[in-house]
């Protein structure tokens, strides 16, 4: 193993004939090139700072207001300013050293430069009544109205040519306050196919109380924040539903995100991290020009900012978010060792092939790892408050806490894994579920979960995320993953080898080994947390299904939204699974306001109930219809309401927080947000920037990514849905828990296929289900003279169903991936 060259700018000696001074050139040349990085890095913020607080306004704009508001004085002979201009002049310190035409130009400057000003603060202004309108969301899909049209002109007009990352920022509105009484009654509708008529009369009367009498006063000290605070949720949202959080982040709160599901670029574990960290950094740099664009609909960017050079810190009662500025090293972990790897020589960010050469030596060093630095990544992975004291007792000062510094101060954190792991065709389901669990929580010490997001590269070249959920929510990763995806192997490209393309640097200082001098006693409580993270990934259950029999180009010929048709089949499969229905949580985003995060749909309502029921009595198809379109109506409708502002979950919650702070006890709101969250579910966005066309690239979609379950004894499922043919789920239950067994949701294929079929006017007759794994599943109706039977092979269960119509099926219901179709009269 190379070790880090120990360059010294000088040394000196002193002995009997003086003082002996020596200069390291190449160490001097270092220093200026890092000193003139720093300070080009520096100018480049400051200057995206001004154009940032100046928008919509620009410098250009600013020289054209002055140089016409003068012009125009000079050669109409006329003063708006009504005599301002001169008394102005006059008024300047310097004015008894200036001729009156310079006085007069000063001024003018002055009063131009107030008449800028005046300009920014209008638009900006108008800019921010126009963003609080939201009534393009209730366009029909395809269809845009006169209204919208004028909107969309409108915000061109006012948002300037260019606008970057942080542009809207003081321009979107605040997130509004939704009055108690309309919280409440969404939320005994939310509540009421949950519930039989005695706890629904029981909660209503709750409801009415706190209404009437704790919720005003609530609303009252609410109201009195949001005027204060750019969010009057965001920041008790973080604090105390991730900060204060004393379980483990890993699975309980960090999630993944999985690479390509067909495609391998390199096989090569060095070249793949070489490619994939050098597009990280290029991802970074634009980040910090600002020059990643704002979305065509203004959204909030501010969770950005804590994307890299972040970690989140343990405390004993609550943890803190650590955020630097620049950051120009990454943290290594390889076979127990953790190392040191700069990422900048020269005053350059390292190319791909010389960051594949530091990744090679570090493979190829064979030293051991350090007494207790082996395990010592399970502090992050165990509960928080034991690796809080254990941080403040061991790490300290010395060597621990440079080592620590080291880490925690890293752009982000990489592990070389010495597993293997991919989808395999001949065992997708086995491959995909280790792929999964080796993400979400590895060996439980290979991965820090406190880091914002760890890079996780396989010895056979896949790779994987896995991201803290504190600083930002899935989105802001997802759109850098996206990047990196597709600059790897469409513009960074290797070799014919598999080696990144580019030669290695001959004087390129070699990986830091990092140094730690971990005693007995916190080698004991590492043991402990490794003990204690174990038991809880082991009690993970975690399933990924891809679904190729349709995706959301049929579903969108049904004109059903996609996230809609797939909620309520969701709840038609758990439904089946228990019988029963649950309360069903749907992230939705706020990112239309300032600071915004995220907000719940209780995708479980009264509609998709009826519909759930139709499919389960012998109803008609023209009811089926029926009921599965106002249902899927409702869901949309819940969905534009949550991001609006118009939810209920948030708002519930911030009341909560403030009846503590004044010691006041709700009935209400104690048993609200005490509710188990049994179904958990979030969409995975896809293409947030279109960088390529999945049309001429099919091979290049990605398995998404999935979390663990929130409640004890229920489901998580996330999805995510490719293209037009490709819907990717991540399902994930406990081993411990009698009443979640994931492969039940196997059933969830068949009930979208059921789903599907009621809507294309077919009737099931009968079906059977062969499975190599405990789950059986029977349903049998009437038969009628014309039939279709289809058989659906999978790696684990065989699928056999027979349809009905009175109209010949048409082509596009039956995918290529439908195995056999047979039709009989």
């Amino acid at each position: 193993m190379a070790e880090a060259h120990q360059a010294v700018a000088f040394q000196f000696t002193v002995g009997p004939d003086g003082i002996d001074m020596q200069l390291c050139h190449e160490a001097l040349r270092q220093i200026y090139l890092s000193g003139k990085h720093s300070w080009k890095k520096r100018f480049i913020r400051f200057k995206n700072g001004v154009m940032t607080g100046v928008y919509p306004g620009s410098p250009s704009g600013f020289l054209v207001v002055v140089v016409s508001y003068m012009s125009g004085t000079k050669y109409a002979q006329l003063d708006p300013s009504l005599g301002l201009i001169t008394k102005l002049g006059t008024h300047i310190p310097i004015s008894p050293y200036m001729s009156e035409d310079s006085q007069r130009v000063v001024g003018g400057v002055l009063v131009g430069t107030g008449l800028w000003v005046t300009i920014i603060f209008i638009m900006r202004n108008a800019l921010k009544c126009l963003l609080s309108w939201h009534g393009w969301m209730y366009n029909r899909h395809g269809s845009v109205s006169w209204g919208t049209r004028l909107w969309i002109l409108f915000v061109k007009l006012f948002s300037g040519r260019k606008p970057m990352l942080y542009s809207f920022q003081s321009s979107l509105p605040r997130l509004p306050v939704p009055p108690v009484k309309d919280t409440c009654r969404r939320y005994l509708e939310s509540a009421r196919p949950l519930m039989d008529d005695e706890q629904y009369v029981r909660m209503e009367g709750l409801a009415g109380e706190f209404e009437k009498n704790l919720g005003p006063r609530l609303q009252w000290y609410l109201k009195l924040k949001s005027w204060w605070a750019s969010n009057y949720v965001s920041d008790w949202w973080e604090e105390y539903i991730y900060l204060r959080g004393r379980g483990p982040i890993m699975v309980n709160s960090n999630y993944y995100a999985m690479d390509f599901l067909y495609a391998f670029p390199s096989h090569i574990q060095a070249a793949r991290a070489g490619n994939v960290i050098h597009a990280i950094m290029l991802y970074r740099r634009k980040l910090d020009r600002i020059y990643l664009l704002a979305n065509k609909v203004p959204l909030c960017s501010a969770q950005w900012e804590r994307m890299f050079n972040t970690t989140r810190i343990p405390g004993q009662e609550t943890d803190t978010i650590q955020h630097v500025d620049e950051s120009k090293h990454i943290a290594i972990f390889n076979k127990g060792r953790f190392f040191k790897v700069w990422v900048f020589y020269d005053g350059r960010l390292l190319l791909p092939r010389e960051i594949e050469q530091q990744m090679e030596r570090i493979l190829a060093d064979k030293s051991e790892p350090q007494e207790g630095e082996e395990y010592l990544a399970a502090l992050t992975a165990g509960e928080r408050t034991p690796w809080a004291k254990a941080r403040e007792t061991y790490f300290r000062s010395g060597k621990n806490k440079q080592s620590l510094d080291a880490i925690e101060k890293a752009a982000f954190f990489v592990t070389l894994d010495d597993s293997e792991q991919k989808y395999e065709t001949d065992n997708p389901v086995k491959s995909l579920d280790s792929y999964a669990k080796s993400l979400l929580h590895g060996k439980c010490y290979d991965r820090w979960f406190d880091k914002s997001f760890n890079l996780i590269v396989f010895k056979n070249g896949t790779m994987g995320l896995n991201a803290e959920h504190a600083w930002a929510d899935a989105p802001i990763i997802g759109h850098l993953w996206e990047q990196v995806l597709c600059m790897d192997p469409l513009e960074l490209g290797y070799t014919e080898e598999g080696h990144c393309n580019g030669e290695p640097h001959p004087n390129l200082p070699g990986p830091q080994r990092l140094q730690w001098d971990i005693p007995a006693e916190c080698q004991s409580t590492i043991q402990s947390s490794l003990k204690f993270a174990q038991a809880l990934a082991d009690d993970v259950d975690s399933h990924i299904y891809p679904f190729t029999d349709f995706g959301k180009g049929l579903i969108k010929k049904c004109r059903t939204s996609p996230d809609a048709f797939i909620q309520i089949a969701l709840q038609l499969a758990h439904f089946r699974d228990k019988g029963k229905f649950c309360l069903t949580y749907e992230a939705s985003m706020t990112r239309l306001f300032r600071e915004g995060r995220t907000e719940t749909v209780r995708s479980c309502t009264m509609e998709t109930c009826a519909f759930v029921r139709s499919m389960i009595r012998d109803e008609t198809r023209e009811e089926r219809m029926r009921l599965l379109k106002e249902a899927s109506e409702k869901h949309q409708n819940m969905y534009r309401e949550a991001m609006i502002g118009k939810g209920i979950d948030r708002h519930l919650f911030c009341l909560y927080v403030i009846s503590k702070y004044l010691g006041v006890d709700s009935p209400f709101l104690h048993e609200v947000l005490s509710e188990p969250w049994r179904l958990s579910t979030s969409q995975t966005p896809m293409q947030q920037v279109e960088l390529f066309d999945l049309v001429k690239h099919p091979h290049y979609v990605t398995s998404g990514g999935g979390f663990g379950p929130v409640a004890d004894d229920g489901y998580g499922v996330s999805y995510i849905i490719v293209g037009e043919d490709l819907i990717n789920f991540h399902i994930s239950s406990k081993h411990s828990s009698p009443e979640t067994v994931c492969l039940h949701v196997l059933q969830f294929h068949l009930d979208m296929l059921l789903c599907h079929v009621c809507n294309f006017g077919f009737t099931v007759l009968s079906l059977s289900l062969s499975l190599s794994l405990p789950l059986s599943l029977s349903l049998s109706l009437s038969r009628t003279p014309t039939a279709s039977w289809v058989t659906l092979n999978r790696p684990c269960w065989n699928l056999r169903v027979c349809l009905t119509s009175t109209r010949k099926p048409s082509s596009d219901f039956f995918s290529p991936n439908l195995k056999k179709i047979k039709q009989t009269i």
